[in-house]
């Protein structure tokens, strides 16, 4: 797949032009299926006081970009040397509330995988998971923000992870972590190895992962759907790890069930696939999967080519958020995805 072009515009510039809603931001499914549409993508984010004051200006930001269908958070809602209490939990529920599209959240790494740390409270991991699951999930199978429903797996206890349709593409959002899916030592608690309940969280989350993965594709092929859009906070195929994974492979074991069932939807898949995700802070557009990439041998799977990822900026780096553009059912040629970075005002 030919690397994308990507053009930089500015949220006041969207509002200055007069862009107004073609369709209710809260709508699900409507007449305009058939239309091209847009959705935005923020993550790791906000990191620190100063970004924790100027998030909701963000978010009105946002809300100004009235064209969006909707918005993904793909997680990291504080960084990761900042107490993960119930009061931070609640402050950014209040703020997501404030979003006019609806918003489609995946829970971060730092919001309960690493939350053992001593300067993050020395809380268990797993109860933390099941704060987030009460504070930002307590309707499932509706977004935040504006209501759009979507499918989850709320009865296997992961109402976080939903999947949803748009004009002929499917979207699957995945609770997928970087701290090698959770598999690194609670050292903040005095642990030096994975314990048994660490363990079987993950071996019982990756499993609900795979099968979403697996739907998601399945019915995507039964619709004759032109793209599927899948979305972690984990990033894969971060290239601050690519040396040291290449000398040792099993830091990234975590990933590689997931990674394997990619490639083989992808490759089973005939149409583009995107892999949209936070975590490594730093913008990026490419194939982690193509000929030749070392991410192959890491992983030991074959090429998946038509697998385009797309990293989000964080932490200092989020400055912007990043526009998708859905291009409509009667677009010859080109690609089903378009993206753009657009500034946040100030």
């Amino acid at each position: 797949m030919p690397s994308k072009t990507m053009k930089t515009t500015t949220a006041a510039a969207v509002l200055a032009l007069g862009l107004l809603a073609s369709q209710p931001a809260n709508a699900a499914e409507d007449t305009s299926d058939k239309q091209a549409f847009t959705f935005g993508v923020i993550g790791d984010i906000p990191y620190g006081d100063a970004e924790i004051a100027k998030f909701p200006a963000r978010i009105q930001d946002i809300n100004a970009d009235r064209d969006l269908k909707f918005v993904t958070h793909v997680g990291d809602i504080k960084n990761g040397s900042s107490v993960c209490s119930d009061e931070y939990f609640a402050d950014i529920r209040t703020q997501f509330d404030t979003f006019e599209h609806p918003l489609v959240f995946t829970p971060g790494d730092n919001e309960w995988v690493d939350c053992h740390r001593t300067n993050n409270g020395a809380y268990n991991p797993l109860e933390r998971l099941d704060r987030l699951r009460e504070v930002f999930f307590n309707e499932p199978g509706k977004t935040l923000g504006a209501t759009m429903p979507v499918k989850t797996q709320e009865n296997l206890g992961l109402p976080e992870n939903v999947r949803f349709e748009q004009n002929r593409v499917a979207f699957s959002v995945l609770n997928v972590q970087g701290s090698n899916n959770s598999l690194q030592p609670w050292t903040g608690l005095g642990e030096t190895t994975a314990t048994p309940e660490q363990v079987a969280e993950v071996e019982y989350r990756t499993g609900a992962v795979l099968a979403q993965i697996r739907e998601t594709f399945a019915d995507a092929g039964r619709r004759n759907s032109r793209a599927v859009v899948l979305m972690t906070q984990a990033d894969m195929f971060d290239p601050s790890l690519l040396a040291a994974a290449t000398t040792n492979p099993e830091i990234m074991s975590g990933f590689r069930e997931i990674v394997a069932a990619i490639v083989k939807e992808t490759n089973s898949f005939d149409a583009p696939v995107y892999l949209i995700n936070g975590d490594s802070h730093v913008f990026a557009e490419n194939q982690p999967l193509a000929a030749g990439s070392p991410w192959l041998e890491i992983y030991g799977q074959a090429p998946a080519d038509d697998l385009q990822r797309i990293t989000v900026d964080g932490s200092a780096n989020a400055t912007n958020y990043v526009r998708f553009s859905v291009a409509g059912n009667s677009a010859d040629g080109g690609d089903v995805l378009s993206w753009e970075k657009v500034p946040f005002s100030s």
